[in-house]
């Protein structure tokens, strides 16, 4: 923790930015600061690598728990950039700020039809740069891909206070190095996120979700290899493992006079593995989501092909545990504490398919919040971290293998 001179000096540095005013320090020394424009963070940034403070970039605080734990000499506020900039309604682009929360923002976009195709966590709550620094994203990935698919620009303060602009505010934009796909999920360690361009669609004009259920999970991970391999408008797609059963979840969008058709196409695929489509309410897909509310329990990311989803959900039961996972293959799995020591052959059974393994959460803090990558990839990914940020002040340590 930074000593009282230290402080006064960079209390004394940034006496030209508006955030000032909101500079404070917790009893364990910590400051808080809220600047409210991007150039406002490139002189905090500016004086904090001076100063050799470490700097933990928070938006509304959702995601803090994800990755390796930190104490900061700084907290960097993002709720003051919270303005939806631009919103071309024609291109169907917007700009936003970094500490907008995403429910505001879609409901700004809404007015138009228009959305940001994604569905992240806490969505009440989260913010823009917190979900693009953590990479976030649920079951629409499906159709409208990731999160780095829909970032079309960005706004980034690095460690010493440059402001660099990456992208560009039309779709068809492809002039530059996309500097924004290596800040999308960097959890803050390269940069700070102030603004983001995202590429938009409209809001489909009718869904309908549909629950299939079943005790045995291979029929399941059959009916979801056809849906796949299926002509139906298959929005969302997802398989969870409860306690007592196992449920495949689809979401059809598409125009009102087609839906029945679709929903009678889709009832005839579930009885070619003797399983009943029903209609579902629309909380089946915030089940990812209540992974995170037992704070006593692991909780893990794991990637996999979808031909591998059914078998890996089947081990992750075995375990004792939950999961989520999209048909992409992205499982979000909750596990007890006790599980712990098999979270190891778990990644290898992962990797051996070449898939991966991440814990996001770890209440006793004894498993490193790491993935094994491969050999070439993690010097690679050190030294980004050195060119981006040589004194290591943003978020060091939280981002996988310590970087």
């Amino acid at each position: 923790m930074p000593d009282s001179t230290s402080l006064q000096t960079f209390a004394d540095d940034l006496t030209t930015i508006s955030g000032l005013e909101h500079l404070r320090v917790d009893d364990e020394g910590t400051l808080s600061i809220a600047p409210a424009s991007t150039e406002e963070i490139a002189e905090v940034l500016r004086c904090a690598n001076k100063s050799g403070f470490t700097v933990v970039p928070w938006g509304a605080g959702t995601k803090q728990r994800w990755g390796n734990p930190i104490r900061p000499s700084l907290i960097l506020h993002t709720d003051r950039l919270c303005t939806l900039r631009e919103h071309t309604w024609q291109d169907m682009t917007c700009t936003v700020e970094a500490g907008s929360v995403w429910s505001s923002m879609q409901a700004s976009l809404a007015k138009h039809g228009q959305f940001v195709a994604l569905d992240p966590l806490w969505p009440e709550h989260a913010t823009i740069g917190g979900i693009a620094a953590t990479n976030d994203s649920g079951s629409l990935r499906l159709r409208y891909g990731s999160l780095r698919d829909l970032i079309i620009g960005m706004t980034v303060v690095l460690a010493d206070g440059t402001i660099a602009r990456s992208g560009g505010k039309v779709v068809k934009n492809v002039a530059g190095y996309d500097l924004h796909k290596l800040m999308t999920g960097a959890f803050g360690t390269l940069g700070v996120i102030t603004e983001i361009t995202f590429r938009l669609h409209s809001i489909p004009r009718h869904t309908q979700s549909f629950t299939i259920s079943s005790l045995d999970v291979e029929p399941l991970g059959e009916l979801l290899m056809k849906l796949l391999d299926s002509h139906l408008s298959t929005q969302s797609l997802q398989l969870r493992s409860t306690n007592n059963e196992f449920c495949l979840d689809v979401r059809l969008a598409t125009i009102p006079e087609v839906i029945h058709d679709q929903a009678n196409s889709l009832s005839k695929l579930a009885q070619s593995v003797q399983l009943e489509a029903c209609n579902s309410n629309l909380d089946v897909w915030n089940a990812r989501q209540k992974h995170f509310d037992q704070a006593e329990h692991l909780v893990v990311k794991a990637t996999m092909l979808p031909s591998d989803i059914s078998r890996l959900t089947s081990n992750i039961r075995a375990l004792g545990g939950t999961s989520v996972t999209q048909a992409t293959g992205i499982m979000t799995a909750s596990l007890p504490a006790s599980a712990s020591s098999q979270l190891a052959p778990l990644r290898e059974k992962l990797e051996a398919i070449h898939g991966s393994l991440t814990i996001l959460h770890d209440p006793a803090n004894v498993q490193t919040v790491a993935s094994s990558l491969p050999t070439n990839t993690l010097p690679l990914m050190r030294e980004l971290k050195q060119r981006f940020d040589p004194n290591r002040i943003l978020n060091p340590g939280r981002f996988l293998d310590g970087i």
